[in-house]
């Protein structure tokens, strides 16, 4: 009976030794719990690493902010990162990978169409939920389960063109005349196409067209070609550095365009070019009000700022890669919270249904391929820093769009 005694003792001393030190049952019975895993791939080598890298530090303050606040239900977030060397077919190896050997418990979408479409379809063959945030051709998104916060709407290539020759249609000496020269890379020629038949029916005459392989490097020719033409407005089709390197072959042969829209430009190489500056892209985010009252953005932005300096990232600012990729986290916790679950198909489920407040806006997925409202605005580049100049409710303060 002492022995017995001696012992609820001491149980009693340790216990309270435990709650004064801040430790209970809860604590521990959290801590206990596996982690659970999130599995995706990023171009973090090969020619959309530039970008890829931006998706990187994202989710790495993604999941520490996750992680801060207890994880998902109450489980921690191991982030399991796989390089795809910007190539699908290596994206839809190491998706298999990630659900067959790793055994991850959800998935995140990679970067880049071609990389996200072989993701989906590895997603669609397991039943798994992909939430994803660089897709640009929605009407090849035909799984139920996949869900965008690359917010377009279902025909960007119609919108999207159309809302920036409606840009450039304020600019005094309107351009009449258009070349239009693109990458053959799958969502990029989508949208160049697209681009071809918006032009016609807003009075621009094309004077070139012209294509390239996806990772070609030598621009010359195209340069001297877009020379020749003479065009009042370049529309270029590019993706990663492509933009860039064309403006550069450009400046070797003396030539500069008065005005040139880009697709989807990495956004810190061409911040760092001079030839670029002035360069028009279509975009949701900039660091400037209304943007930055968007859910979560303020905060988001100062943790970019430091993680983006520490990873010597030469264009450390939030724009619409590192907005969208938070987004698709938010979007995650938000379903996860509210579904109490880990289920795919609940999941699904509950985003089909719902709209989600992120840094990007609020999105919602009932519309045709699972999209929604087309959210996307005309940044340009002035004085090596994205703003936004269209339309000019969105504008940034004190600033106009500006041509030549």
């Amino acid at each position: 009976m002492r022995d017995t005694k001696r012992k609820l003792l001491t149980s009693s001393i340790a216990l309270a030794l435990l709650s004064s030190l801040g430790f209970g049952f809860s604590t521990l019975a959290a801590d206990a719990k596996p982690p659970i895993k999130i599995g995706s791939t990023l171009a973090l080598t090969g020619p959309l690493a530039a970008t890829g890298i931006v998706h990187k530090i994202v989710g790495e303050i993604a999941i520490e902010d996750m992680n801060s606040r207890g994880g998902l239900l109450g489980r921690k977030i191991e982030w399991i990162l796989k390089d795809d060397q910007s190539k699908p077919d290596v994206a839809r190896s190491l998706y298999e990978q990630l659900l067959t050997s790793d055994k991850v418990d959800l998935l995140m979408g990679p970067y880049a169409t071609g990389a996200i479409l072989s993701a989906m379809g590895v997603a669609q063959r397991y039943d798994k939920v992909l939430i994803h945030h660089t897709f640009g051709i929605p009407n090849q998104a035909k799984y139920d389960k996949q869900f965008p916060t690359w917010a377009l709407g279902p025909y960007p290539e119609k919108t999207s063109p159309s809302l920036v020759f409606d840009a450039v249609a304020t600019v005094p000496n309107p351009p009449k005349t258009i070349a239009i020269v693109t990458s053959k890379f799958p969502s990029i020629y989508f949208m160049t196409l697209g681009a071809r038949e918006v032009a016609k029916t807003k009075g621009l005459k094309e004077v070139l067209y012209l294509e390239w392989d996806f990772g070609n490097k030598d621009f010359g020719t195209i340069a001297a070609r877009v020379k020749d033409a003479k065009p009042d407005m370049v529309w270029i089709g590019d993706i990663g550095a492509e933009g860039v390197q064309l403006l550069e072959a450009m400046k070797k042969i003396d030539y500069s365009p008065r005005i040139h829209t880009h697709i989807y430009p990495s956004p810190g190489l061409m911040a760092q070019s001079p030839e670029a500056d002035g360069a028009l892209a279509i975009s949701l985010f900039q660091e400037h009000p209304p943007f930055t009252a968007n859910k979560g953005a303020a905060e988001f932005v100062r943790k970019f700022h430091e993680k983006a300096q520490a990873a010597g990232l030469p264009y450390p600012l939030v724009d619409v890669q590192a907005a969208t990729s938070y987004s698709a986290w938010q979007v995650l916790e938000t379903a996860v919270n509210a579904t109490k679950s880990f289920d795919d198909a609940t999941i699904a489920k509950w985003i089909k249904a719902n709209k989600v407040d992120t840094v990007s806006g609020k999105l919602r997925w009932d519309g045709e391929f699972n999209y929604g409202d087309d959210l996307m605005r005309v940044a340009q580049l002035q004085n090596r820093k994205w703003v936004m100049v269209y339309p000019k409710n969105v504008a940034a303060p004190g600033v106009k769009l500006e041509v030549k």
